[in-house]
């Protein structure tokens, strides 16, 4: 990732910090409490000139898209020939940011949209892809029934019942074999070819 960056889905543009980037613009969708995005978007039309980016990242925000195909269309746009799209998105996790998520992709449903869209695939990677996903899926279980108003005793439960869950996932992960089929992310470099739109 290089040159000037869009980051569709930016939130508070935590990331922007892990790239070395001529120009960093985040990009949300209208109604988006974010105050550190640059532009907002109607979801359908991304406010942008074509072919404007050298790269753009989008972490966690594909499945709360409900039109990936318009979404990835103006993601192309947008992109220069030859740019780059980083992408990650969930794969086994809980609904969350409700009622705004609307998918979970395989690896082989995001190959498809994006070739489908003008991206050739560079590398797709699937971490965590052992049995540390069973005990992260417990600890959003965990997390989900005992949250509370009360920030100190949140802090309790994380380090009496989640802490213990991540250690024990930790051990177990490095004994029993990975899974290429089950983890929990996806994620993506791909590069628009050169020609298509």
């Amino acid at each position: 990732m290089h040159g000037r960056i869009l980051d569709v889905g930016c939130g508070s543009k935590p990331y922007q910090e892990l790239f070395g980037a001529s120009e960093y613009i985040g990009l949300e969708i209208e109604g988006s409490v974010s105050k550190d995005a640059d532009y907002f978007y109607d979801g359908k039309v991304f406010p942008l000139n074509d072919e404007d980016f050298d790269s753009v990242f989008s972490s966690q925000t594909l499945e709360h898209v409900f039109n990936p195909d318009e979404f990835l269309a103006e993601t192309n746009r947008v992109l220069r020939m030859g740019g780059s799209l980083l992408l990650a998105v969930p794969f086994c996790w809980d609904e969350h940011s409700q009622p705004y998520d609307y998918a979970r992709y395989s690896s082989f449903g995001l190959h498809y949209l994006l070739e489908r869209h003008g991206f050739e695939i560079v590398e797709s990677r699937k971490p965590f892809d052992d049995t540390r996903v069973i005990f992260q899926m417990v600890n959003a279980y965990i997390y989900k029934i005992t949250i509370t108003q009360n920030g100190i005793i949140n802090l309790l439960i994380a380090l009496i019942l989640m802490a213990p869950c991540n250690i024990v996932g930790e051990i177990v992960g490095r004994i029993f074999p990975r899974n290429k089929d089950f983890y929990l992310d996806n994620i993506i470099l791909a590069r628009k070819k050169k020609n298509e739109r």
